[in-house]
């Protein structure tokens, strides 16, 4: 009896045991720094302060990427509003004007330009497509900043490189640059981890370094939004970074200016 308690025991000491990765503590290290919260600024409002999702910075430490979803539209912000990152740790947030100076809603993707001093900043991967199989972190805001400004990171692999489809909702929404887009789809990183709403514009990068090759965009809803917190389905999607060389190409934006 005795004996069958102790390899009980060993085998539980054995499974419960996780040595982190040397590799991906480093490249955390790097990367929080750099991750900021992207939102809005009510001065008047309860809250005056509304994450809406995750941004990171990258160039002399001026730009800051996300996603377009991210932002609300000229037309939706009222008049008192405006258009802010967070930065900072816990609850020593602290709040910094952007301008959006470049956007694709195709790609999902915006690039907005902050007046402050420097922030730390991210390196891009090239603009090769990383092979499937791939092992893969990102730094994000999952669940806002409920409790503060504290980025947490996921793990994961490439589990497929696939094309990407938004589906309308019924045929009025089928656009012809909607269309064209079904027609065409551009590929997209399917990952085997698990990303929520507010993981929108993550950076996704190896764990062997702190490049980012990848902007967390999506996840998958297996059944409603509200179900994703409680019930999520473990598969996201991220634009790969080619995609945001083009859009900084086409804006003609320096971003070591």
């Amino acid at each position: 009896m005795n004996r069958y308690r102790l390899v009980v025991l060993s085998i539980f000491f054995v499974c419960c045991t996780v040595t982190a990765s040397p590799d991906l503590v480093k490249s955390v290290a790097k990367i929080k720094p750099a991750i900021v919260g992207v939102g809005i600024y009510t001065p008047d409002g309860r809250p005056q302060n509304t994450l809406h999702g995750t941004g990171f910075v990258i160039g002399n430490g001026q730009y800051i990427v996300t996603n377009h979803h991210v932002l609300l539209s000229q037309i939706e912000l009222k008049a008192n509003q405006r258009r802010v990152i967070f930065t900072g740790v816990g609850k020593q947030g602290k709040i910094r004007n952007v301008k959006l100076i470049a956007w694709s809603k195709t790609y999902d993707l915006a690039v907005l330009k902050q007046v402050g001093p420097p922030l730390p900043a991210l390196t891009l991967a090239s603009q090769s497509l990383l092979p499937e199989g791939s092992d893969i972190a990102f730094t994000g805001f999952p669940m806002g900043a409920v409790l503060g400004l504290y980025p947490v990171t996921h793990q994961g692999m490439i589990a497929s490189i696939t094309p990407v489809v938004i589906p309308a909702n019924n045929s009025a929404l089928l656009s012809p640059a909607v269309i064209k887009r079904l027609k065409n789809p551009y590929l997209v990183y399917q990952l085997d981890a698990t990303a929520y709403p507010g993981n929108s514009g993550s950076p996704v990068y190896q764990p062997g370094n702190a490049e980012v090759l990848a902007i967390i965009n999506k996840t998958f809803v297996q059944h409603t939004k509200e179900s994703a917190l409680t019930n999520p389905s473990g598969i996201s999607y991220a634009i790969p970074v080619v995609h945001l060389y083009n859009l900084l190409k086409e804006h003609n934006i320096n971003i070591k200016d």
